[in-house]
């Protein structure tokens, strides 16, 4: 008989964190949904208990150390080991470098790149006890590609990148397998809680999910099967690909068409204070 996979996803009362859930659950796994949305989380484990799979559901907030302690004493309790961990809890920003509040710079470092390393520090002891895992970070393109007017979520993803491919070296002889996840845009609800004093931040984001060549369960079908394969990093659009490509071998190109955005953002930004007077 096969053994049930053993599952832990973080943000997984909504958007990406519930497709990725519904996956691992189509493979009849035992899923930890975990997250501060406690209805939410309750609406997931119902889907994926429909879907095939089973599981709880657990509060945590990705910032407190004692919160993801208590989590991995109740997962050794419950399961005496982990096989998945999907670090996927995240929020977004989006303003240039001196616009914005720094607040918002502390609120996307503490989620997005404290939280992640809080996850892999908090189990990883448990994997390499047992000599085996998968774990799945959540980046993103934009750590890829580092975009202008994106500075604060750039810094995170990217390093939620660097962890990443540093664990991917650095658990190989455990035999855990370390996955960064890197899509680009698609339709989620990342821009209902995205912080900007940028009003037309906003309208961008929503035109450009809206343009996705994915949804969020495809990106999901894509993570598994890369997390899988142990991959390093999984670049699931297409467009995304041909990005990094450009931006790797036609250097010249790609950094031209950025520079030409900044006149973009430039002529955006003396708008919006001509409007504020």
């Amino acid at each position: 008989m096969t053994t049930k996979q053993k599952v832990l996803i973080t943000g997984a009362a909504s958007g990406l964190g519930r497709e990725l859930a519904l996956r691992f659950a189509k493979e009849g796994a035992d899923i930890c949904i975990a997250d501060i949305n406690a209805e939410g989380s309750a609406e997931t484990l119902e889907m994926v208990k429909a879907a095939g799979g089973d599981g709880w559901t657990a509060y945590l907030d990705v910032t407190s150390e004692d919160q993801w302690n208590a989590l991995r004493a109740d997962v050794e309790e419950r399961w005496s080991g982990l096989d998945v961990l999907v670090n996927n809890a995240g929020v977004a920003t989006g303003d240039r470098i001196d616009a914005g509040e720094w607040a918002w710079w502390e609120w996307i470092i503490d989620i997005n790149l404290k939280g992640v390393a809080l996850g892999c520090r908090t189990f990883t002891p448990v994997m390499k006890k047992q000599n085996k895992g998968y774990i799945m970070n959540t980046a993103s393109l934009a750590g890829l590609m580092i975009l202008p007017s994106m500075a604060s979520y750039n810094v995170t993803k990217a390093g939620v990148i660097a962890l990443s491919e540093t664990m991917y070296y650095e658990l190989h002889a455990y035999n855990i397998k370390v996955t960064a996840l890197c899509p680009g845009f698609f339709r989620t609800n990342l821009n209902k809680t995205m912080k900007t004093s940028d009003p037309s931040m906003l309208k961008f984001v929503d035109k450009v999910f809206e343009k996705s060549e994915l949804d969020a369960s495809e990106v999901a079908d894509r993570a598994y099967k890369s997390l899988m394969k142990g991959e390093m990093i999984c670049n699931p659009h297409p467009i995304g690909r041909k990005a990094v490509f450009i931006k790797r071998w036609l250097g010249g190109l790609f950094r031209w068409k950025v520079k030409q955005a900044s006149f973009d953002l430039r002529r955006r930004e003396e708008a919006l204070n001509a409007k504020k007077g």
